[in-house]
């Protein structure tokens, strides 16, 4: 077994919980759990710590606000009292509108399914990039987290190793290059190994 391949099996023992997992989502090729991803995005899409980010999805989900149809149907106030109990405040107002705003978006465009997105992009991975930038507060930085935890279940978009991500295996003396990182692991497990690098480069 080379250095590299038992480098990249120690950062999958030691930190390789995905944010999705920690955010309590089974991720699934399904439209429910692709939504939850999405709400994870979308707050991992501030200048806030991700223990926070993954924290406030949950309460959204304890709150019972787990698809589209529910967050669009939920109350602004209701949003923002969520976010609250999980600290996150500095953005909580506007957070709660762009939760509204995309719920709405995704029901409308792609009737509340992102495999219609995917399908929408047709395996080209820039498109599905471009096409998620389109909800309030996903930038390409969002755009960026999406791919990468989707990447389980999304298989034309592996790799996706985004700049942290691959500083951190920089750093660690693992390739830099999207393609040589994804050789190490499994593709099922790549999702893993990305949010293992990025979890060093935070630290």
């Amino acid at each position: 077994m080379s250095e590299a391949v038992e480098t990249a099996a120690r950062l999958l023992r030691e930190r390789g919980q995905t944010y999705a997992r920690e955010a309590g989502i089974t991720l699934r090729d399904k439209p429910a759990p692709l939504y939850q991803l999405l709400v994870l995005t979308l707050l991992c899409s501030t200048r806030i710590h991700a223990d926070i980010a993954t924290a406030a999805t949950r309460e959204l989900f304890r709150a019972g606000l787990r698809t589209p149809r529910a967050m669009a149907d939920s109350g602004w106030q209701d949003r923002v009292d969520a976010l609250g109990r999980a600290h996150y405040v500095r953005y909580d107002e506007s957070t709660a509108t762009a939760l509204g705003r995309g719920a709405e978006l995704l029901l409308d465009r792609w009737r509340g399914d992102l495999r219609r997105l995917r399908g929408e992009a047709d395996g080209d991975r820039a498109a599905v990039h471009r096409l998620l930038q389109e909800f309030p507060r996903i930038g390409p930085v969002g755009a960026d987290v999406f791919c990468r935890e989707v990447q389980g279940v999304w298989p034309e978009l592996r790799p996706s190793f985004d700049r942290r991500a691959r500083d951190a295996a920089a750093s660690l003396g693992l390739p830099a290059d999207g393609d040589a990182l994804g050789a190490l692991v499994p593709g099922p497990e790549l999702p893993a190994l990305a949010a293992a690098l990025v979890r060093v480069e935070l630290s």
